[in-house]
């Protein structure tokens, strides 16, 4: 079982997020210490949804006596009032005791009401969400609770908390975080502790947080920085060494910014902080790198990280490829839109960043150095949003100049083909769109294993990179051959997961296979998705040797392939608690789009997955 707990300062409510705790667990026989008396309306209080769980403070708090537990805790520890009531809670129940008795106590030396949220996951799994209120009267402490079941389908994060998940997702990927001091009192974003490696806490609005962690060679800079902004300066800029709770060495890039009112006098204070470790160490690695990698083999693909941001931004390299510019010399300067040939694009550009609009999706001709006789057709998305205070921004650059010579070309040739490019790209948004969220739902089931994220979207990533750069080789999108697009995953899977875990990736498939885009796509997630839940639960043991995960396409008949995918690790005792998880939803997904089944084997070493699909689907691209 693991715990972690987090004060919700706009709730003001505490968190606790419970991992992998079993009905067993609960409750355990224990010593009767106090005859007491039936709680009045009994039958009343289990016939209502809400749990009344009544405790006696016991020599003054230090522990507590259980009079009486609800019907829906009972069901759930199998067990009887009788075997409760009349116990002490830390010899009856140590789990509750552990996650409740600060709370109790705190209730019933105050009397003042007390809000709580309990989360229960299970195989990284919302499972449970419980809602508690704990409040004392008539010497006794109350605790009221209200149980939820949740899945993957009823439980929906409301959209203004979506807003800040973008926000912290961009933050916690690009290492950035700001904060803001009005009237004395700071306020910290997320990015922050991300950066410094900690939670929360109720006193970090009463000090400078960052400034706090300055190593002895930096304090007096921290001084002179400070001397700098109450002398009425209105900006500073530079690098600040600090070292963390848990002792790891960052270096910070700090840009500072005081606002004054007419008459000179100081009204707050803006600090933007991006974390440059990287920049002054190659052994370090940061975030944002992990995703921008999944793009790193596509010149003509480009993601964009606050591209509206001049000083924290993050571009994959295809950006620098597209527009012509070194990537150490260049600064996100909005000059660059002098290079777009079409005026209403450069217009919209102007709107987009005069916050006039908050979407652009465009298609123009760049000239690349301002060269008239060296053009790019490009397509550029980007969406801003706000969170708070704080406004963000996100974004795609494709090349499409060779698509658009294609196009022209087909054009002549058949009135069908002319479109071919225009649904691909269609094609890849969408895909984007689905990696989108499935990152939003894996955020939710494994927020406190970011290295899981982490590994799932490179794979996702590199896996739709390879499948856009082949399309720009091919026209024929019905007839794709499947055998190179399997060589190209293995290869990025051993440099993304098999040289780190010690696994190899071995593939055997039909040469002869060809298969439709519409199928392709969704046939690479599935892979992606099977070898990823391999890696996670076939080797606990990571210095086992001989680690490996095959993969088996074959034609069974004219319209049917067979995928087998099976690894030699420790195989799946329990099948029930392998098809809960989240990896096993998208799966099933997965399947039911590619109009395919999908079965569990049952070798005698390691686990085997057969997913039998068709080799032709209805064509969707628009005729």
């Amino acid at each position: 079982m693991k715990i972690h707990k987090e004060y919700r300062k706009l709730e003001h409510m505490e968190e606790v997020s419970i991992y992998d705790v079993y009905e067993s667990e609960l409750y355990q026989p224990a010593e009767k210490k106090y005859e007491l008396e039936k709680i009045p309306f009994q039958k009343i209080m289990s016939n209502i949804s809400t749990d009344i769980n009544i405790f006696i403070p016991f020599r003054d708090g230090n522990d507590f006596i259980i009079h009486g537990l609800g019907s829906n805790v009972l069901e759930r520890g199998k067990i009887r009032q009788d075997d409760v009531t009349g116990r002490l809670l830390s010899e009856c129940s140590p789990m509750f005791h552990k996650l409740l008795y600060e709370s109790l106590f705190e209730v019933y030396k105050t009397h003042e009401d007390k809000y709580m949220r309990f989360l229960y996951y299970q195989k990284d799994k919302l499972a449970r969400l419980t809602n508690v209120k704990i409040m004392f009267e008539m010497g006794r402490v109350f605790v009221l609770t209200d149980h939820k079941e949740t899945n993957e389908n009823t439980f929906v994060i409301p959209d203004e908390k979506r807003d800040e998940d973008k926000a912290n997702l961009i933050e916690y990927f690009s290492q950035t975080g700001s904060y803001y001091k009005v009237n004395g009192k700071y306020a910290w974003t997320q990015g922050i502790y991300n950066i410094i490696n900690r939670q929360r806490e109720d006193t970090d609005e009463d000090y400078n947080i960052v400034f706090e962690l300055a190593i002895p060679e930096d304090k007096p800079l921290v001084e002179k920085i400070l001397k700098l902004m109450d002398s009425g300066k209105s900006t500073y800029d530079g690098i600040l060494r600090i070292k963390t709770d848990d002792g790891q060495l960052k270096y910070l890039e700090i840009n500072l910014y005081a606002k004054f009112d007419k008459n000179g006098e100081l009204l707050s204070r803006y600090g933007l902080i991006k974390d440059v470790t990287r920049d002054q160490s190659d052994q370090i690695t940061r975030p944002v790198d992990f995703l921008l990698n999944g793009f790193k083999n596509s010149n003509k693909l480009a993601l964009l990280i606050e591209p509206l941001n001049q000083k924290q931004y993050e571009y994959s390299a295809g950006f620098y490829t597209i527009v012509g510019e070194d990537k150490e010399t260049y600064s996100n300067r909005r000059a660059i839109i002098e290079n777009i040939v079409e005026p209403e694009t450069v217009e919209n550009f102007k709107k987009l960043f005069n916050r006039e609009i908050h979407e652009l999706d465009e298609t123009f001709t760049y000239m690349v150095k301002g060269d008239p006789n060296n053009t790019k057709t490009c397509n550029i998305t980007i969406e801003v949003f706000e969170f708070g205070s704080e406004e963000h921004s996100i974004g795609f650059l494709t090349d499409i100049t060779e698509d658009r010579v294609k196009q022209k070309e087909l054009e002549i040739a058949n009135e069908h083909q002319k479109v071919l490019i225009k649904e691909v790209h269609h094609r890849v948004k969408n895909n984007l769109q689905i990696l989108n969220s499935f990152l939003n739902l894996e955020k939710r089931a494994y927020k406190d294993k970011p290295n899981i994220i982490i590994d799932h979207m490179q794979s996702r990533l590199s896996s739709l990179a390879i499948l856009h750069e082949k399309t720009y080789n091919t026209t024929d999108f019905q007839n794709i051959n499947l055998e190179s697009y399997i060589k190209d995953q293995d290869a990025q899977l051993r440099t993304l997961i098999g040289l780190r875990d010690g696994i190899e990736f071995e593939s055997h498939v039909d040469s002869t296979l060809n298969l439709s885009i519409e199928i392709i796509t969704p046939l690479l997630l599935v892979i992606d998705e099977l070898t990823m839940n391999a890696i996670k639960h076939a080797f606990p043991d990571k210095t086992r040797p001989n680690k490996k995960i095959i993969k088996d396409i074959q034609i069974i008949d004219e319209h049917t392939a067979q995928l087998t995918l099976k690894d030699n690790g420790v195989g799946i005792k329990n099948a029930k608690d392998i098809s809960a998880n989240l990896g096993c939803e998208i799966i099933k997904n997965l399947t039911k789009q590619l109009d395919g089944r999908i079965e569990l084997m049952h070798p005698e070493i390691g686990t085997e997955y057969k997913l039998t699909f068709p080799t032709t689907m209805e064509h969707t691209i628009s005729k």
